[in-house]
């Protein structure tokens, strides 16, 4: 509302400075009329000389769309595949995790593509990817060694987390169908997505030290790709991500494996 109102502001600043306005015509019997001159498009929005009603792109026609967007919000839980297992190996038991708090959570900030019509579109995004690893065993990953390694601790951490932090680009194929008389519609979304490594954490709560937090890359993958699929109504989804590449760059962890499913929110 607030930027239809600044854009009117704008548009009637233009038209006094130009002249199109015209000169007021008033009677006894007639009321000030006003004439706007030529139509004047700012963005998506188009002001009529005719009237004062708002028009909008058709959203069925072919246009290229994008900018900053907060969408596509998921968030789900995760699960490590040791080469084709569920189960961890005796090399990687010391990963063992909590499955109902081991989480998967992202969103995009950015996106740009081309709609054909209705029902497709195609675009690339960009946004954030936190995986969450809520280990069971008492236990300190590392910090600045070649490969992934462990110490087993004398305390006992009320929480024990082992994260990694991803910028995101997936490419998105998205398939709709029309919408319901509410205005809703079915969605498919499947693509590839890349990921770029931020950092790695680890996060762990004990009554001896209390919160500590330390960053490190801890070996994960700094360059990941894998793909996602979606499947929707109106603004809710349920998705499926599956990373082809490895978790880790460490040796013992190779072919250690990620993958997640949840939600996904503001799915349009």
């Amino acid at each position: 509302m607030k930027s239809l109102i600044l854009a009117a502001v704008l548009v009637s600043g233009l038209t006094f400075l130009t002249g199109t306005s015209g000169n007021a015509q008033e009677d006894s019997t007639k009321t000030k009329k006003i004439n706007y001159g030529k139509s004047i498009n700012i963005g998506p929005v188009v002001f009529s000389r005719d009237r004062d009603s708002v028009k909008r792109p058709d959203p069925n026609r072919a246009r290229f769309v994008g900018g900053v967007t907060f969408t596509r919000l998921d968030i789900g839980f995760s699960k490590l595949i040791d080469n084709g297992q569920f189960d961890l190996s005796p090399t990687n038991e010391f990963l063992d995790y909590r499955a109902g708090k081991t989480s998967n959570v992202s969103f995009d900030v950015l996106q740009f593509g081309y709609r054909f019509g209705s029902n497709f579109k195609i675009y690339i995004a960009g946004g954030f990817d936190w995986t969450n690893i809520r280990l069971k065993k008492d236990i300190t990953i590392v910090k600045d060694v070649p490969e992934l390694t462990y110490t087993n601790d004398p305390v006992h951490y009320s929480k024990n987390r082992f994260s990694s932090s991803y910028v995101h680009v997936p490419l998105n194929f998205e398939f709709r169908t029309g919408e319901s008389n509410k205005g809703n519609r079915f969605y498919f979304v499947i693509g590839p997505e890349v990921g770029f490594l931020l950092n790695g954490k680890v996060k762990q709560i004990s009554e001896e030290s209390g919160k500590v937090k330390i960053k490190d890359d801890y070996n994960f993958a700094p360059f990941r790709y894998g793909g996602t699929v979606r499947v929707g109504w109106s603004s809710l989804a349920f998705f499926a991500k599956y990373y082809a590449s490895d978790m880790f760059d460490s040796a013992p962890q190779k072919g250690l494996k990620n993958m997640a499913f949840g939600l996904t929110f503001g799915l349009n």
